[in-house]
């Protein structure tokens, strides 16, 4: 390059380009094919994204050697190819500069090893710190022009690659870490905790990348300039994903990120550019949205160093559920419960007492929700049984239990007296708080309800007797705004078919979508509980239209949010009541899900329409 990347960080913002993997995929590769193999076996693949990434404003651009480390190539028998894989990942890259005449730099891609280190996992410091100067070394000799060292969830794994590359370079080191909604690093991390630590290694640009969405990271990019390191990256998904036809589909439009990307350059970025599910459309918005833009500079940019929810009977043989007996006689109101992170339920379960007097018929026990760590459900279910006289919609999911330890702690459920399931597939892994834990998904929710329906008729999915019949009421999920709606209704016959008694929606706002959708599945006769989750502010609107797969929040009610002000919260109440007094008739109760923990307007929506 003709420009020292150090000197050119002083000069003004560097666009970087977005995903590989994901785009790859949109391409027709498959997520089990090794990605950073097609350097070798499908270079004019690799070659025609960089020089798409390129043409789209790109100045940065990251080699395709994202899993090239031996560790992650082993998966694959390819841990004796990572010299080849990386060498290549380079010559391709600087051939695409080559090609289109740009003057961009090239980036060497490190991440994540794909195993944890001890004492989480079974690889030592030492072996990781070899298996990153192997990396290390075949990516410069490639001839790099920097390193990116990315998606990293532990903090001593970051340090260990950014040592590796300082004991055989100096050349410039952006070090990205990955962090939750909450700010934190997957193993806890704060980013002064990260800035604090990586300052001391000579890392030029500290940033953040992946895991979440614009809105979520721009939080954390706030408190990296307020902390005061040097340069800043920033690199967020395109929202959260869906499994959409085998594809994780990615929502954020390009003209929504790009918004975002002037935030983060006017909140002191130096580098931005996109992760998982973005794409050439979503460079080009955000070069044109940043074209004559100044980076704000840090406060400490020149010193880093610092401290850092009509049942048919015959699906299922004996007794109903009270909760069953309620939904066939009366409007039912209930609301979604997220265990606790800890070990303590008692605040929820104080919770669960106020919901209770406010007369809610039940309360949905919810299975560690996007996948991030929590008190198992069907633990709260219980301690919520033992404390509170309320009916429990136990949550479950097939995504962390094989075909065994799904019938085991369904007979383990009915046994303790949970009566009343949610099937659900449940979140992927990827979007909590282990992205490399491996998901099980025997069945899927559709299986999950084969199940359940086997075991209230007394036998095993094997077809092995039980003896007693379980009683359990089966709930299914649908989504109307799922992105193929023929699909989603296609899923939701088949789990009817295969025993569901009663519906509960994702959260709806749009009353024309709500009417259609109860239209359309009118001939079923099965109740519906229909999602409501109150909005608390127009951030928050903006981010489950955005951000949430399966929401979209009206352009007039995100309008009415904005307008809302200090007074958003109430805002959100009063929109819920309104799509509630049109919509009640309907439907055979409402499900609400309070908005980050907080119960307050569900508790007051409750009181107003069941007093």
């Amino acid at each position: 390059m003709p420009v020292d990347f150090r000197e050119r960080l002083k000069t003004g913002i560097v666009i970087c380009d977005g995903a590989m993997g994901t785009y790859l995929n949109q391409k027709g590769i498959s997520y089990d094919h090794c990605f950073d193999e097609l350097n070798l076996s499908k270079p004019e693949l690799i070659l025609q994204i960089h020089q798409e990434y390129i043409d789209a404003g790109a100045e940065m651009i990251e080699t395709n050697t994202f899993g090239a480390n031996s560790a992650r190539l082993s998966g694959y028998g390819l841990e004796d190819k990572v010299r080849e894989i990386n060498i290549g990942a380079v010559r391709i890259a600087r051939e695409a500069r080559d090609i289109t005449g740009q003057d961009v730099f090239i980036a060497g891609s490190i991440g994540p090893l794909g195993k944890q280190l001890l004492p989480y996992g079974r690889i030592s410091p030492q072996s990781a710190f070899k298996v990153f100067i192997e990396q290390v070394e075949a990516l410069l000799e490639g001839g790099v022009d920097l390193f990116i060292v990315e998606t990293i969830s532990n903090l001593e794994e970051m340090e260990l690659a950014v040592s590796a590359i300082r004991k055989v370079t100096k050349l410039p080191i952006v070090g990205q870490m990955t962090y939750t909604a909450e700010g934190k690093t997957f193993l806890g991390n704060s980013p002064e905790e990260v800035v604090s630590r990586l300052a001391l290694l000579d890392v030029d640009v500290i940033g953040a990348n992946c895991s979440v969405g614009p809105q979520k990271m721009l939080e954390v990019i706030e408190v990296l300039a307020e902390v005061g390191t040097g340069y800043i990256s920033a690199q967020p998904n395109a929202g959260l994903p869906r499994l959409y036809a085998g594809r994780f589909v990615y929502f954020s439009s390009p003209d929504y990120f790009a918004d975002y990307a002037r935030k983060f350059v006017n909140t002191g970025a130096i580098i931005v550019g996109g992760c998982c599910g973005t794409t050439p459309e979503h460079i080009t918005a955000v070069s044109k949205k940043l074209k004559d833009i100044h980076p704000v500079r840090n406060k400490r940019q020149t010193s880093p160093h610092i401290k850092v929810r009509e049942i048919r009977e015959e699906k299922t043989t004996g007794l109903m559920s009270p909760f069953m007996v309620k939904l066939l006689r009366k409007f039912v109101v209930t609301v979604e419960i997220d265990p606790p992170k800890g070990t303590n339920p008692d605040r929820l379960i104080e919770v669960v007492g106020q919901l209770k007097e406010a007369g809610v018929d039940a309360v949905n026990i919810a299975d560690s929700p996007m996948a991030r760590v929590r008190m198992s459900s069907l633990a709260m279910a219980y301690l919520v049984k033992q404390n509170i006289d309320i009916d429990t919609i136990l949550h479950f999911t097939t995504r962390d239990r094989n075909l065994m330890g799904l019938q085991s702690d369904l007979i383990g459920a009915h046994a303790i007296g949970i009566r009343d399931v949610l099937a659900l597939t449940g979140d992927p892994p990827s979007l909590g708080d282990y992205p490399n834990a491996t998901a099980v998904y025997d069945v899927d929710s559709i299986g999950l309800v084969e199940i359940i329906t086997k075991l209230n008729s007394g036998y095993d999915f094997s077809g092995n007797s039980i003896g007693k019949s379980t009683h359990f009421s089966i709930g299914i999920a649908v989504n109307p705004m799922a992105p193929d709606y023929q699909l989603e209704m296609n899923r939701l016959r088949r789990k009817i078919a295969a025993g569901g008694q009663y519906i509960f929606t994702q959260p709806l706002y749009d009353i024309k979508i709500i009417n259609s959708f109860l239209d359309d599945i009118s001939t079923y006769n099965l109740p519906i509980i229909l999602g409501i989750l109150p909005l608390v502010s127009y951030k928050h609107a903006e981010f489950l239209h955005y951000e949430v797969p399966g929401i979209d929040v009206p352009v007039t009610i995100r309008q009415r949010m904005k307008k809302a002000k200090s007074r958003s919260t109430e805002e959100g109440k009063l929109i819920a009541l309104e799509i509630i007094d049109k919509i009640k008739k309907s439907v055979a109760g409402l499900y609400l899900m309070p908005s980050f923990g907080k119960f307050d307007t569900c508790l007051n929506i409750a009181k107003e329409i069941l007093n």
